[in-house]
């Protein structure tokens, strides 16, 4: 036999010969070719895929619990950053778990805010901008054919007033004029660009 039997890789591991076994099946294990365990092959694949936390709860630790001897020894200013030793030791294993836990809670986040109404669709606002424009565009164009007769009526009761004299304003003329300024005032709004950034 090239390497260790089921009951003593468990026991070099410190888990339980189901633990093993259940291992084996998945294929966690690297064997030889007689079937027994490379335990220093079998111990790194283990620690690159397995859960550092269920490795400490199955020897009776809790999540992320550091070594009692490994905190107290450590100096203080390095106590920002806490390790998990031994056997389950994954760094790139806990980055990915917290990279997902904080996309899944930004995930959530964002489906709150547009349960909310807080936060909409961009695509949506856009056209929605697009739309307001196009009508108040409209209602500004026909604006001097709607006001131009009132407008003409009433400036010319304000200079008989005023001046005690007949005057007349012809409503064409006036609308020409309105609709003159209205439409130069439309094209310096048209350069005006809505960013949604």
């Amino acid at each position: 036999m090239q390497g260790m039997s089921e009951r003593t890789y468990a026991a070099h591991a410190g888990l339980s010969r189901g633990a093993i076994q259940k291992a084996r099946k998945s294929g966690r294990l690297v064997l030889f070719a007689d079937g027994s365990i490379d335990a220093a092959a079998s111990d790194a694949r283990r620690a690159a895929t397995t859960d550092p936390d269920q490795q400490n709860r199955a020897k009776g630790g809790t999540a992320r619990q550091m070594p009692t001897l490994e905190r107290t020894s450590r100096s203080a200013d390095s106590l920002a950053a806490p390790s998990i030793s031994g056997p389950g030791d994954s760094s790139s294993y806990l980055k990915a778990r917290t990279a997902l836990t904080v996309y899944q809670a930004q995930e959530r986040q964002i489906a709150i805010q547009k349960k909310k109404g807080v936060l909409v669709d961009r695509a949506r606002a856009e056209t929605l901008v697009f739309r307001l424009a196009r009508q108040e565009r409209d209602a500004w164009v026909t604006w001097p054919a709607r006001v131009a007769a009132i407008m003409a009526a009433e400036l010319s009761a304000e200079m008989e007033k005023t001046t005690g004299k007949t005057a007349s304003i012809g409503t064409g003329v006036l609308q020409r004029v309105l609709e003159t300024h209205v439409r130069d005032q439309l094209t310096a709004l048209a350069d005006l660009k809505v960013s949604l950034e």
